[in-house]
């Protein structure tokens, strides 16, 4: 395990070494590997820093909101309302390794706009140590890794909690300080709901997944899992009153984990997936299904794409 206290003061000093006098930017998404990283690099360089969210029009049930009232504290804090560029790019893109490059590029971008208007030379992101294995041994780029593009407007790019594993992060997040909803919140993929969403990402898709994701969220609390969430897999029949109806089908997947490295799936309660299946199918009319994965990683990932 990390020396939590050691491990922040050592990072603080390297931010503070590498970015110098210049202005740095991060991307902060509300989990804990970037708020961590946000953390850090406010210790480090203060009002030389620029917090900035992106809302994708991918990200979890009031994200943007949350974000606002977690990271209030920072006064320079800006949020960029990108949801229609984000699915503008992703109209059409069905390959999932296409779809994270797309995202990751889409990033980049929207970075690079916000560095003109603050003029800063620096990026600072959360990736961590699983990100880079996961990206280099090709079983998924990572958007903020594999999934960046060749050419980066940027002078440098920061990464404090690049060799720590989820757990660790976590612990410097204890030691910082930060409030038990971001130290012991559940992972959450950068793409966000486009890799719960099997094949081409639209607008109905995405608000299916995400309240579909809340309510297994809610649900499943009381199991602490390491990740739990639902995806829109596909297409199936089904009954809604007295009609037959060809909806979507939802797939439920919660697991235990240490790092994310690998993981098994969760014993859960027929009573547990019962309710969870009510709830989907009830509060949307367009969801025919709910299943429930009992895949371990491996062979499966945890994400679906």
């Amino acid at each position: 395990m990390v020396d939590a206290e050691s491990f922040i003061q050592e990072a603080t000093e390297e931010i503070s070494e590498e970015v110098g006098d210049a202005h740095a930017i991060i991307a902060l998404s509300g989990g804990v590997d970037s708020s961590v990283a946000a953390a850090l690099a406010y210790r480090a360089i203060g009002d030389q820093l620029t917090p900035v969210y992106v809302d994708t029009g991918l990200m979890r049930k009031g994200e943007t909101a949350g974000i606002r009232e977690t990271f209030d504290y920072m006064d320079s804090l800006r949020v960029v309302e990108a949801q229609d560029r984000f699915l503008g790019a992703l109209e059409g893109v069905i390959d999932p390794e296409e779809k994270r490059k797309v995202i990751g590029e889409q990033f980049i971008r929207e970075f690079e706009r916000e560095a003109t208007d603050t003029d800063a030379d620096f990026l600072v992101q959360g990736t961590i140590y699983p990100d880079r294995i996961e990206s280099e041994g090709n079983i998924k780029s990572h958007h903020n890794v594999g999934g960046l593009p060749d050419v980066v407007d940027f002078e440098g790019i920061v990464e404090p909690v690049r060799d720590l594993y989820k757990d660790e992060v976590r612990e410097v997040a204890r030691a910082l300080g930060l409030e038990s909803v971001v130290s012991e919140r559940m992972p959450f993929p950068g793409p966000g709901l486009a890799v719960r969403v099997v094949g081409e990402v639209t607008g109905e898709k995405v608000e299916v997944a995400r309240e579909a994701c809340h309510v297994v969220e809610e649900e499943l609390e009381e199991y602490d899992p390491w990740q739990a969430f639902a995806a829109v897999v596909g297409k199936g029949t089904g009954v809604k009153g007295d009609n037959r109806v060809h909806g979507w089908i939802v797939a439920v997947r919660s697991v235990e984990s240490r790092d994310g490295m690998t993981a098994r799936a969760q014993e859960l309660s027929w009573e547990t997936l019962q309710r969870i299946q009510s709830r989907i199918t009830g509060q949307n009319d367009n969801v025919a299904r709910v299943v429930y994965d009992v895949t371990h990683k491996p062979p499966a990932t945890i994400e679906y794409e």
